[in-house]
């Protein structure tokens, strides 16, 4: 019964300019089906972008039911207020309007959208970091944030401990998603397949 699909509205980038300096925006992620869900809206400036890419969809804003931030850095959350009649999970803080829900994400435990959207604790990249794991026909996707910065950290670890407040949680966060996901949406750059060995 995998009603759902994942479509990348606007991948994410990430250049180094040096040693303080980089160039960097969230990659923004549509699960579309019985829910339609934004994960991470991108930086200010990405939100003329966002709502041409759903218009394009079919739908507007205000069809967002969810919208769910991987952590709080400013190229993740840079266009919630586009979203208005959407409930939010912002890293551990649940929220519609001014209504507040607690969920124990630090004990692990994963919050369930419906039967085939669930949001999981992934700490590293920042001490609160969630991902969001879809079951979609083809397999599993992970939405990741910033616990995979693109497919390259894969191969240069230095891409994403450079940026790791938590490298040790980081790296079991990371084991844990290549195990159980097919494919990974990471914080800066395209969705990628996971090789199993």
């Amino acid at each position: 019964m995998k009603n759902y699909e994942v479509i990348i509205l606007k991948p994410g980038y990430c250049h180094r300019l040096g040693p303080t300096k980089m160039r960097a925006d969230g990659t923004v992620t549509l699960i579309k089906g019985p829910k339609n869900i934004i994960v991470d809206t991108g930086g200010p400036q990405d939100s003329e972008h966002i709502i041409d890419a759903l218009s394009k969809e079919g739908l507007s804003p205000r069809d967002i039911s969810h919208v769910i931030c991987t952590h709080g850095h400013s190229d993740h959350v840079g266009n919630n207020n586009l979203f208005w009649d959407a409930a939010f999970i912002v890293s551990h803080d649940i929220s519609k309007g001014d209504l507040y829900t607690f969920h124990d994400f630090k004990s692990g435990e994963s919050y369930m959208i419906d039967e085939e959207v669930e949001v999981i604790p992934t700490p590293g990249h920042t001490s609160q970091d969630i991902s969001v794991i879809v079951r979609i026909k083809e397999g599993v996707v992970a939405i990741t944030g910033d616990l995979f910065e693109s497919e390259q950290d894969l191969v240069d670890e230095e891409l994403w401990r450079a940026s790791s407040e938590l490298p040790v949680e980081q790296e079991k966060s990371r084991a844990m998603i290549l195990a159980i996901a097919d494919t990974v949406v990471p914080g800066h750059g395209e969705m990628f397949k996971v090789k199993k060995s």
